[in-house]
C-alpha cells in the first residue's frame, strides 16, 4: 500500500525473528513503544535515529519487553507519517512493517541513517536536534550540531594550526581529553571560541567527540 508521504511494507520478519530482536533489548539501534502519544514526541526517537546510524522502533512493545501490541493500526501510523514528515526537517522516509505475533500486531518502524544531517524537530521557540546515546534519545549540544552541519556539507573543512591548537595538542598528549570549559581555560578564550577551534578539529577528522556524564569530551581522532 503506497502512501503520499511513505510506504508501508508487507512484513519480511516472522514472529521468531521478533522476538529475538525484543529479547535483544533497548539500544542504541533499537527502541521499544507500548504506544504512540504524540507525533511530536516520537518525532524526536525518529530524529534521533536517523542523526545516528538509524535503527528500529518497535510499536507495540513496554520497555521491559512484555508485548501487549498495538489497538488502533491506522491511528498509530498516522502519527508516525506525521512525525517523520510534518515535525522532522528534513522529512525522514521511514518504512512500517505490521507483524502478526500470536492474536496481537507488532508495528516495525525502519529509520534509516540520514544523509542530510542534522534532522531538526520543529519547535515553536527554536529547531532541536536529537541524537542516540546508549538507549535513549538525546538533545544534542550545540557543538555536535554544528560538527553534524560542518560533515554533511559539501564545502571542505580546514583548520590553522596555531599557537591554541599547539597548546591544545600538548594537552591532550598529555591528558587525553578535554571540555570545550577546559580548553576555554587553557587558552584564555571565550567558550564560543574554543568550541569552534574543537568543532573545526572533528569535522577535519583530527578530533573525535564522545559523551561522558552528560557532557561531551574531545580527544585525538584513531586516524590521526
Amino acid at each position: 500500500m503506497k502512501l503520499p508521504n511513505g510506504e508501508i511494507v508487507i512484513s519480511e520478519m516472522s514472529p521468531g525473528d521478533l522476538k529475538n530482536l525484543i529479547q535483544t533489548g533497548e539500544s542504541t539501534h533499537l527502541e521499544f513503544k507500548r504506544t504512540i502519544p504524540t507525533a511530536k514526541k516520537i518525532a524526536r526517537e525518529i530524529a534521533a535515529f536517523a542523526n545516528t546510524n538509524g535503527g528500529t522502533i518497535l510499536i507495540g512493545v513496554d520497555d521491559n519487553g512484555t508485548v501487549p501490541g498495538i489497538r488502533e493500526y491506522f491511528e498509530e501510523e498516522f502519527l508516525l507519517f506525521q512525525a517523520a514528515y510534518d515535525h522532522c526537517v528534513p522529512e525522514v522516509p521511514i518504512e512500517i512493517e505490521l507483524v502478526h505475533y500470536g492474536p496481537i500486531d507488532v508495528m516495525v518502524v525502519r529509520v534509516p541513517e540520514s544523509s542530510n544531517k542534522p534532522i531538526y524537530n520543529k519547535n515553536k521557540k527554536k529547531r532541536r536536534v536529537y541524537v542516540r546515546r546508549k538507549d535513549a534519545s538525546m538533545l544534542a549540544s550545540d557543538e555536535l550540531t554544528e560538527i553534524l552541519k560542518q560533515q554533511y556539507s559539501t564545502e571542505g573543512v580546514t583548520f590553522e594550526y596555531g599557537k591554541n591548537e599547539q597548546m591544545l595538542f600538548r594537552y591532550l598528549n598529555e591528558y587525553g581529553e578535554i571540555t570545550v570549559k577546559s580548553f576555554a581555560n587553557l587558552i584564555n578564550q571565550t567558550s564560543y571560541r574554543a568550541s569552534k577551534i574543537l568543532v573545526n578539529l572533528v569535522s577535519a577528522d583530527v578530533l573525535s567527540l564522545f559523551t561522558k556524564n552528560n557532557e561531551d569530551y574531545y580527544t585525538f581522532s584513531n586516524r590521526t
